[in-house]
């Protein structure tokens, strides 16, 4: 039997990352199922949620690594995931970067002319090129990662330019690549992007793969719909199907060209919660601005902030919140806040909760992707612990920081 988020922070404190790994498998596994083409390998991206006892998941269910650092890099090779399951996605890369990922074999996607002309000066006999189709999508500007005013990817239009650097360094593009953003709910931008991403494959003589990229979204809002995977994985699919058989029969290739798939949020934000303590509650009165009337905010402190889940602050974005305690109390509408030191340590807005009380437990659902991973020890606030729960088992992954540790980080 699963413990009680009570007893959870009884025995790993509070506040605290939960991880369901149960449901991590079952969103690997819906992404799998969705796709009929082949072949194709599904591949977890990997900054979405990088503590190693979720990322196995992941390995054990046959998903490749895309990694977009050094860091990442190394915590894929350490869970045994192959050389060649792990693709680099550079973002103006370091040459000393670049040297250390070819010493380890991985698959480096270079994101620049500059860098694939690099890369093969340097010898690297294969790549892959990650190209911008001019598209964007996702719930935030600051996440969308294709179109005019993204810093990502070769334009799709500088194929001639890949193809003259291939000739010239003797390195071959075999992996073609695009992500437009993160975390839509509505495929038609992603599908559209895809037309563009093969039509420029179809330009690459050596091609072994061709990568869509990650980006499906989950529904945080409450009206918000999940998208339809089916459909999606259809679409990708005979898309997929018919590029195969004009590549074949335009290079003469025997082998098919390999599907790619790399999500992140998807797999992972939904198996994870924030737990936090109420240490305040407080409302302040009416107060006047000159004539009009603003009206009193009821304030609901806990002992967490933007530091261990910076979404809200940095993108405006919404998590459902529960009262784990008091959940029968009545509905008040609250702001719930952090203990930062600043303006902006805000969760939720006039948020209808059962009304908090001191040393309530509240759930930050939804945390699962870019909690953790984005984390900070700002104002000189240690880092949570992370606990995974797998069935009936529980355990700690990643112990409690003390102020000790952080300290230990300087020369004194």
């Amino acid at each position: 039997m699963a413990p009680s988020p009570r007893d959870l922070v009884a025995r790993f404190g509070s506040p605290l990352y939960v991880y369901d790994l149960a449901l991590v498998r079952e969103r690997a596994r819906a992404l799998k199922r969705c796709i009929t083409y082949q072949p194709f390998q599904p591949v977890f991206a990997i900054k979405a949620n990088s503590c190693p006892a979720v990322a196995r998941v992941m390995v054990e269910e046959g998903f490749g690594v895309d990694a977009v650092s050094p860091g990442e890099v190394a915590i894929a090779l350490k869970l045994g995931v192959k050389p060649d399951l792990v693709i680099y996605t550079e973002n103006n890369m370091t040459d000393g970067e670049m040297a250390e990922a070819m010493a380890q074999g991985v698959l480096i996607n270079c994101g620049s002319l500059d860098r694939l002309e690099r890369l093969g000066k340097a010898g690297a006999r294969a790549c892959a090129v990650r190209f911008n189709p001019d598209i964007g999508d996702g719930s935030n500007e600051k996440i969308c990662t294709g179109g005019p005013m993204s810093k990502f990817g070769v334009h799709f239009t500088q194929v001639a330019e890949v193809l003259r650097i291939e000739r010239e360094t003797g390195i071959q593009v075999v992996g073609c690549h695009m992500h437009i953003g993160s975390g839509f709910l509505d495929a038609t931008a992603f599908v559209k992007a895809m037309g563009v991403l093969l039509d420029v494959a179809r330009q690459l003589p050596h091609l072994r793969f061709v990568d869509f990229g990650g980006g499906i979204g989950i529904p945080y809002r409450p009206d918000e719909q999940p998208m339809d995977l089916d459909a999606l994985g259809q679409k990708a699919s005979a898309l997929m199907a018919g590029f195969a058989d004009r590549y074949t029969g335009i290079h003469g290739r025997e082998r098919t060209v390999e599907l790619h798939l790399e999500p992140g949020r998807f797999l992972v934000a939904e198996s994870g919660t924030l737990i936090t303590t109420v240490t305040s509650v407080k409302t302040n009165p009416d107060s006047k601005d000159g004539a009009r009337t603003v009206k009193g905010r009821t304030y609901v402190g806990c002992d967490t902030g933007f530091n261990h889940l910076v979404r809200p602050t940095m993108y405006g974005a919404y998590h459902r919140i529960d009262n784990l305690t008091s959940g029968g109390a009545p509905l008040t509408t609250v702001d719930v806040v952090g203990n930062i030191c600043e303006s902006g340590d805000v969760f939720a807005r006039d948020r209808a909760l059962p009304m908090p009380k001191l040393g309530d437990l509240l759930a930050l659902r939804d945390a699962g992707a870019y909690g953790m991973t984005m984390a900070s020890a700002y104002n000189t606030r240690p880092l949570p612990a992370e606990v995974v729960i797998d069935g009936d088992d529980v355990r700690l992954a990643r112990p409690r920081q003390t102020i000790a540790q952080l300290l230990e980080q300087y020369i004194w």
